[in-house]
């Protein structure tokens, strides 16, 4: 089967993201798109930011490359981009 036409749609969709330091495990999504997450790692060396990309793309099914933290690197509040994508075969 050969397929003349692939075409890959990405949606991006940024996000408030509220970070909290505590040993309970949660993710909430309100519906402005404000995610509130809690994490076990010390911001130390970049540990949190890399738990909660990991938590996120577990989340959201998505790579790790596709969650990118806009603002916020050194902050408890961040703004996070997510890329979806969605391939769509249209013709063959």
């Amino acid at each position: 089967m050969q397929y003349e036409n692939i075409v890959q749609k990405t949606k991006e969709e940024y996000y408030n993201l509220h970070v909290k330091f505590d040993n309970k495990n949660y993710l909430k999504i309100d519906d402005n798109n404000t995610i509130e997450i809690s994490i076990n790692s010390r911001p130390e060396n970049g540990d949190a930011n890399r738990e909660i990309i990991k938590k996120l793309a577990k989340h959201f099914n998505i790579f790790y490359k596709d969650i990118t933290i806009v603002s916020g690197m050194k902050s408890r509040n961040k703004i996070i981009k997510i890329k979806k994508n969605d391939s769509s075969i249209l013709t063959r």
